[in-house]
């Protein structure tokens, strides 16, 4: 069995794997956006909330040594999607509850906790599992199939929640029900992954835990070479997706009379579920693709053209508030193959920094600090936006685009790297 789960192909758990990593991040993070919407919320309260969230992803890097010395990166890959599961069950209970705010905090807390440990945890065994061009090439795979969650969530559960609402008129319990569903299919992800994932070997080769163990990782981190850099290009990369993030769910809920487009919770999980999921899944594919067969270096550029000159799409959403459902989706699916393709840039970064000895630890720091890049911003998205306005908060947006030139022209990486050896 052990021989049997080693030879298992990649094509066989890397997509459900980054599937399930990113279906609690998308639940914590842009579902629960929607739900307190529909709830009755004010965008300031929202992103304030459910930015406070990003919170464990920014602490992860305390734990992540742990994760990394204790039992195997597969057993706590399973243990976190069992929690996960019961997180978004606890949801479900609570949201038809008087106080039903701090209740379902109180579980998106721990769905995000069990989340980011579980990201570690993915995230070293697909280093520990893969060689580096199989890193290389599966690398678009890995963040399409994130996206993808990310966009399932937006898209298939909200579709699946405007229904409801529908049919049941009662929004509080209609997203009870979703959250039901969630939870029972988070639980399938579970068992199947206990059934395919495979033991590599390297998983079992673990440290004793010693003061020394757990400290080293955050000394070597930061005497890394051009750490400064790399953790300004981690924070200021995706700064513009930072702030549209929070607002764009809301900005296409909101009525034409706040500034809005004035979708139905369904028609933005059609728009941001289908039209964008297609256009993500050709990006991240196609990043991945031309990265695997030219290097990094030479797709560095394009990929930052891409996922920061689609962000004007928004400035004319904004200005002629279109009820035009073609073109609405058309600035949708240009926008993800954008965010899609320049976002493979971003991951294969981090790979590339953290590299060497403690490369599990030395992620979840990047990561880390992709998470603080989201929350900081995003805690002041809401305000900002109620302060100026969607148009002119989405101008904001595009004058920030060129803190994200300034990131890549900061980095400097091998020539070849991710580059299929000849």
């Amino acid at each position: 069995m052990q021989t049997s789960k080693k030879s298992i192909n990649p094509w066989a758990w890397i997509p459900t794997l980054y599937f399930a990593e990113g279906i609690p991040y998308v639940v914590v993070m842009a579902i629960a956006v929607v739900m307190y919407k529909r709830l009755g919320l004010s965008n300031t309260d929202i992103a304030l909330y459910t930015s406070w969230l990003y919170l464990p992803w920014v602490i992860k890097p305390f734990w992540s040594p742990i994760v990394d010395m204790l039992r195997t990166k597969r057993w706590w890959i399973l243990v976190m999607q069992l929690l996960v599961g019961a997180s978004m069950a606890g949801v479900a209970f609570t949201i038809p509850t008087q106080g039903f705010v701090q209740w379902t905090l109180c579980f998106f807390w721990l769905m995000a906790f069990s989340s980011a440990t579980h990201d570690i945890a993915a995230d070293g065994f697909y280093m520990l599992a893969l060689n580096e061009h199989e890193q290389s090439l599966f690398v678009g795979i890995r963040s399409t199939f994130y996206r993808v969650a990310t966009i399932a969530g937006q898209g298939l559960l909200t579709v699946l929640a405007g229904t409801l609402e529908v049919y049941t008129r009662n929004p509080s319990r209609a997203w009870a029900y979703t959250f039901f569903i969630a939870a029972a299919v988070f639980i399938l992800l579970w068992a199947y992954h206990a059934l395919v994932l495979p033991s590599p070997h390297r998983d079992a080769d673990r440290p004793a835990i010693t003061p020394a163990n757990v400290i080293t990782p955050f000394i070597t981190f930061f005497k890394k070479r051009e750490v400064v850099v790399a953790i300004a290009f981690m924070l200021l990369y995706r700064l513009p997706e930072a702030l549209l993030t929070k607002i764009c769910p809301l900005f296409l809920l909101d009525k034409p009379e706040a500034g809005g487009i004035g979708l139905t919770t369904s028609e933005l999980g059609f728009v941001q579920g289908t039209v964008g999921v297609i256009g993500l899944t050709i990006g991240g594919i196609l990043g991945g693709i031309v990265v695997a067969r030219h290097g990094f270096n030479r797709w560095l550029w394009p990929m930052v053209c891409a996922i920061t000159i689609p962000d004007a799409l928004y400035i004319v959403l904004a200005y002629f508030q279109p009820d035009n459902m073609l073109l609405l989706n058309v600035c949708i699916f240009t926008e993800q193959f954008g965010y899609g393709f320049g976002f493979t840039a971003y991951m294969l970064y981090m790979l590339y920094f953290a590299q060497g000895d403690n490369e599990t630890a030395h992620y979840a720091f990047c990561t880390g600090f992709m998470a603080l890049s989201m929350m900081l911003p995003g805690m002041v998205a809401g305000w900002l936006q109620e302060s100026v306005g969607y148009l002119n908060f989405f101008i904001i947006v595009m004058c920030l685009t060129p803190l994200t030139f300034l990131a890549a022209w900061m980095v400097k990486v091998d020539e070849g790297f991710g580059k299929k050896a000849q």
